[in-house]
C-alpha cells in the first residue's frame, strides 16, 4: 500500500476538492490526481464520483475514509509521542483567536513548556478565525464552538456565560440582573457580523420576540466597551472577558441561558504536526482542570 496515494485520497475526502487537497499537501493537482487514480487502478475500485462541480465519495470511498481517519489519527499519536521523547526543539505555531482572554493563558503554558517554539497570534471574530484556519494561514484557532465539519478537529475546553453591561450612569446600574424583554426599548451596542457572541445574543432575542430600539454596530470588542462606557447603549460580552472597569456595570440575564463554548480547532491534516499536537495536549489539560473545578 502506497502511503502517498493513501494520503492523497484522505486529503481529497477531507476537502471535497482535488484543488484544495493539492494546496493543503503542497503538491500540484496533476500529481495528487495521479496518486488517487493509481490507488483506484491498483485495487480496481472507484473512490470518488467526479461531478462537474464537486467530488463525492462512493460507498467504497466512504468506507476507506473511515479507516484512513483512524490510520492518520494513529500516525499523529505516534508522532506526538516520539516528539515528546526528544522534546520540541524548535518550530512555529500560528494561532488565530476570537479573544485574548481564552488564548493567552494557553499560549503562556505552551511557551513555558516549549520555549524555542515561535508563536504568532492574530485576533479576529469567529468567522475570520475560521476562514484563516481553513485557508491554512493559521495552524490552530481558538474560538466559540462551531458546527461539525469533517475537515476539522474540534476540542472544547471552557463553557462561559454571557452577560450584558451598561455604563455607571445607566438606570440599570443599581440592578444585578434583567430579563430579555427589558432590552426592547434599548440601543444595543454589538460587534460586527461574524461574532459568535452577537449571534447567540440575537438568536435569544429573536426566540423571545424581543426587538431592540436600534443596533449600533462597531468593529472589535474594545470599540464596543468604549461605546457602552460613553452611554451609547447596552453591550454583551462573555463574563470572563468583562474584567474590571469602574465605568461599567454587568448584569445577568435571568430568564434565559446565554452561554458559549470556547474550542481549540485545527485542520485534521494539521493534527499530525508535532507542534500543533503539543498545543492541543495543553488544551486538553486545561479542559480537564476546568471540569475538575466544576465537578
Amino acid at each position: 500500500m502506497n502511503h502517498s496515494q493513501l494520503r492523497a485520497f484522505h486529503a481529497v475526502a477531507l476537502e471535497g476538492s482535488f484543488t484544495k487537497a493539492a494546496s493543503v499537501l503542497g503538491v500540484s493537482q496533476p500529481t495528487l490526481s495521479g496518486h488517487v487514480k493509481s490507488l483506484e487502478e491498483g485495487y480496481g475500485v472507484t473512490l470518488f464520483n467526479r461531478g462537474s462541480r464537486e467530488v463525492v465519495m462512493t460507498d467504497f470511498g466512504q468506507s476507506l475514509f473511515e479507516i484512513t481517519q483512524r490510520y492518520f489519527a494513529s500516525e499523529a499519536e505516534a508522532q506526538r509521542l516520539l516528539s515528546k521523547a526528544i522534546g520540541l526543539i524548535r518550530g512555529k505555531l500560528r494561532v488565530g483567536a476570537d479573544s485574548p482572554f481564552a488564548a493567552v493563558p494557553l499560549m503562556a503554558v505552551f511557551k513555558r513548556r516549549f520555549p524555542k517554539v515561535d508563536i504568532h497570534l492574530d485576533f479576529g471574530n469567529s468567522a475570520e478565525v475560521l476562514d484563516s484556519l481553513l485557508g491554512n494561514r493559521t495552524d490552530v484557532g481558538i474560538l466559540a464552538r462551531i458546527g461539525p465539519d469533517k475537515r476539522l478537529h474540534i476540542a472544547p475546553f471552557r463553557n462561559e456565560r454571557l452577560v450584558v453591561f451598561v455604563d455607571r450612569g445607566h438606570p440599570w446600574s443599581q440592578r444585578r440582573s434583567i430579563r430579555l424583554a427589558d432590552l426592547a426599548d434599548q440601543v444595543l451596542v454589538l460587534r460586527e457580523e461574524g461574532s459568535t457572541t452577537r449571534a447567540i445574543f440575537q438568536r435569544a432575542l429573536a426566540d423571545h420576540g424581543v426587538e431592540p430600539q436600534s443596533i449600533l454596530e462597531l468593529e472589535g470588542r474594545e470599540a464596543v466597551r468604549e461605546a457602552v462606557a460613553s452611554g451609547l447603549g447596552v453591550g454583551v460580552v462573555c463574563e470572563y472577558e468583562f474584567g474590571y472597569d469602574k465605568r461599567l456595570h454587568k448584569l445577568a440575564v435571568k430568564d434565559t441561558v446565554l452561554r458559549l463554548t470556547e474550542c481549540a480547532i485545527c485542520r485534521r491534516d494539521k493534527r499530525v504536526d508535532p507542534v500543533v499536537s503539543a498545543f492541543l495536549d495543553i488544551v486538553e489539560e486545561s479542559a480537564a482542570q476546568t471540569h475538575a473545578r466544576v465537578a
